[in-house]
């Protein structure tokens, strides 16, 4: 009988423990040397692929593991390097590498983008005119790696020229084709040198090709694949998509290469339907990703294994590879240590290193039959069942609504505003948080292990807020905030505090760099409890006459950031986080506070791929937001923040969310934002975040000084206000408040300048 064979796409990165991100962090505080880092982080790469190994995997990539990102990785590959960091050729120093992903002293980082619509996020290659060139196959070196120490065929795994392209800046769309043309034959020196070495199977990852692809830019897909089979040689190509289902099927499954990958989770229903209309090549293996890489819930395998005899119905069993839909990156690394969760909802789970097993149990129920693998079957079937049947999943009448709004239009809440508060014009403000300092997590740990009474943690945090109180009167800042320090995570602390959260204890996955995220399990319905910040915010205005800030994460945000369960639909559960969030708001209100924020950072990477699927999320995702805020009374002031992210397509919607104050990043992308309201314009309270927050680089007060500037070219200055770029807690204290005194002045500055202009005018 025909053999399916499993294949996985990628593997965490952080290692069990975190190794990963303490090895990085590490280095770079200089506690360990250039030698003993490569060491390390040669041994956490080789264990990753003997997990793989051992797992029974068939097809284990090679490439996938990152000192910080993979499309960087790709970018010093082929010496995208910009000009700011020095660069002159040749293959790219690891001080180059990471000063391009940190920044230095003297260049800013490369802006940093959410990896499609998920959160992790990857530095953006810069263009520019630069001259690609092959500067160290990086990609054979790890192939050889793990054939000389593991015996392992690896399959070597490369972020494809399309996808590599369109996440990239500094170039026109008219000329995709040029760079097309320029990077085909240094991509095509990299496959003919991985055949010559002997892979077997080369994945080559194209998510953007799921996206919205022009006919033109299928042709140009089409040219560029017919160039690296040339090169392949024996070799064989997979050209892998994932995160959505594609409209061109008909062209993908067209292009000249020995595979295809195929989302069958999060692009099941179109990716079928197109499978029965076009059929497939006889001449290609299919890549079917039916195992969910994006979220952590256990598979349901008989459904599975259904889904595999309905497409053997189409391909032969010989030309199938059973894989995740994506790289298992997204995920966690293992449950093993999570003994401390309630046994239902451990049983249904499944990060990595379970996905893994379900791919190797999957393929061998494929190969010999599921009556040969029965008892895990049943196993897997009833942990399953027992998550659907509890009572944590009772259903609950679905929410429809998407109008709720405020009962005062903005232009009048405006002027309750100015007379209320009596804020400056270009008023400053923070993000939210503050450094989480050694000795704010020491504190936290001790309270946690019991060491610690409540009080004296209690008494800590109180310590902590009046300190960065105090420095912030000392700064001249003017709204100012509580510092967050009782936080571990935005959408953690409050996930703790409502009912239908749980939290593992190792479910790390990478956000950026080596920032590491424990997303909450949304398991069950969700619901308010008891005040959730109301403590900390009244303790924190009681020592300042100037306004604080109640912090708040948004219910699409603490969504997007969470495993949300995956029985009911995700704008339901977004419904059920608004209105806890609305009784929060409510609670801090009655305590006085009447400024307060609710983020919503990730509003804009939960949209879809696809602009056919946007309208849809939009009204759930503005709607959810609305209902959480829309009780206030008209002397409130809602503010909101967002980042990261292309903003000039939901513009709209930003609008729509009728928040009085908005906070945007503009300075990693280096002021690009800005050209969105020089076409759009904006009429409600803004902050466009003058300083990247990111790096450890304390800004020039004449780079903030120019982005206001021209900022206020295109926004009303009554309506500007100016803030860093995110919240502080991933900086030092050192770097925290030079930055923040460089803001000030910058804002003082411009004042005067707007003071001169109005007496000159007069």
């Amino acid at each position: 009988m025909p053999r399916v064979l499993s294949s996985n796409l990628g593997y965490p990165r952080l290692g069990e423990q975190r190794e990963w991100k303490k090895t990085l962090e590490s280095y770079w505080s200089g506690k360990t040397d250039k030698e003993t880092f490569l060491a390390t982080m040669k041994e956490l790469r080789l264990d990753h692929l003997r997990k793989q190994q051992q797992a029974g995997i068939d097809l284990i990539p090679v490439g996938d593991f990152s000192y910080y990102d993979h499309v960087l990785d790709t970018a010093v590959t082929f010496g995208l390097v910009p000009a700011r960091f020095g660069y002159t050729g040749g293959e790219v120093t690891l001080e180059q590498y990471f000063g391009i992903a940190r920044g230095t002293k003297d260049a800013a980082a490369g802006a940093m983008v959410k990896w499609f619509n998920t959160n992790y996020h990857y530095i953006v290659p810069e263009l520019n005119g630069l001259t690609p060139q092959l500067t160290e196959n990086r990609v054979l070196k790890l192939y050889l790696e793990a054939k000389k120490e593991l015996g392992i065929e690896g399959k070597p795994v490369l972020v494809g020229p399309y996808t590599f392209l369109k996440l990239s800046r500094g170039y026109e769309s008219h000329e995709l084709a040029a760079w097309l043309d320029k990077l085909v034959p240094l991509y095509a020196q990299v496959i003919k040198e991985l055949n010559e070495a002997g892979a077997s199977w080369i994945q080559i990852d194209e998510p953007s090709l799921a996206l919205d692809v022009s006919a033109e830019e299928w042709e140009l897909v089409h040219q560029a694949y017919t160039k690296l089979n040339e090169a392949s040689g024996t070799s064989n190509l997979i050209v892998q998509t994932y995160f959505e289902g594609v409209d061109g099927f008909g062209k993908l499954i067209d292009l000249p290469v020995q595979g295809i990958g195929l989302d069958f989770v999060y692009g099941l229903e179109q990716n079928l339907n197109s499978l029965d209309d076009w059929g497939f090549p006889e001449d290609k293996v299919i890549g079917v990703g039916l195992i969910d890489g994006r979220n952590i819930w256990r598979s349901n395998l008989e459904e599975k294994l259904g889904l595999i005899n309905v497409i053997a119905q189409t391909v032969s069993r010989d030309r199938i590879l059973l894989q995740p839909s994506c790289s298992l990156q997204l995920v966690p690394v293992t449950t093993k240590h999570e003994t401390s969760l309630e046994p239902v909802l451990r049983d249904a789970l499944a990060f990595a290193d379970e996905k893994l097993g379900e791919l190797a149990l999957l393929t061998r129920a494929a190969n010999a039959g599921g009556a040969a693998v029965q008892e895990e079957l049943e196993q897997s079937r009833k942990a399953v069942s027992s998550l659907a049947s509890s009572a944590w999943r009772t259903a609950q009448e679905p929410h429809t609504d998407h109008s709720a709004t405020r009962n005062v239009p903005f232009e009048e809440r405006r002027s309750i505003h100015e007379q209320k508060w009596q804020l400056p014009v270009l008023p400053t403000t923070t993000i939210g948080s503050f450094p989480q300092t050694v000795e704010v997590r020491r504190a936290r740990r001790l309270w946690r292990t019991g060491e610690w009474t409540q009080q004296q943690y209690e008494q800590f945090i109180e310590n902590e807020i009046r300190e960065w109180i105090d420095i912030q009167e000392e700064l001249g800042i003017d709204v100012l905030v509580h510092g967050e320090f009782e936080r571990t995570d935005m959408v953690e602390f409050f996930g703790e505090q409502l009912d239908g959260f749980a939290f593992t204890k190792n479910g790390w996955v990478q956000s950026y760099g080596s920032r590491c995220v424990k997303p909450p399990v949304i398991y069950g319905n969700v619901s308010f409890v008891q005040p959730m910040t109301v403590k900390e915010t009244k303790f924190a205005q009681s020592l300042t006459s100037k306004p604080v800030k109640g912090m708040l994460t948004g219910p699409v945000t603490i969504l997007n950031w969470s495993f949300v369960r995956d029985d009911i639909a995700r704008s339901q559960v977004s419904y059920q986080i608004a209105r806890a969030i609305s009784d929060e708001i409510l609670a801090l209100e009655a305590a006085g506070i009447e400024m307060i924020q609710v983020d919503e950072p990730a509003l804009r990477e939960g949209l879809p791929l696809k602009r056919s699927k946007w309208q849809e999320y939009l009204e759930w995702a503005v709607g959810s937001f609305r209902l959480s805020t829309a009780a206030v009374k008209e002397t409130t002031q809602i503010h909101t923040h967002m980042c990261y992210s292309e903003f000039h397509d939901i513009i709209d919607a930003i609008k729509a969310m009728d928040a009085d104050v908005i906070s945007i990043e503009t300075s990693r992308s280096h002021g690009e934002l800005i050209s969105s309201f020089e076409v759009h314009g904006y009429d409600k309270g803004i902050g466009l975040g003058v300083y990247d927050i990111h790096s450890p680089r304390v800004p020039a007060k004449e780079e903030i000084v120019q982005l206001i500037e021209r900022a206020l070219r295109v926004l009303d200055p009554k309506l500007f206000w100016i803030n860093p770029d995110c919240g502080l807690k991933t900086r030092q204290h050192p770097e925290t408040v030079a930055a923040l005194k460089l803001m000030v002045e910058a804002a003082h500055d411009i004042r005067r300048q707007l003071g001169q202009e109005v007496e000159v005018n007069a």
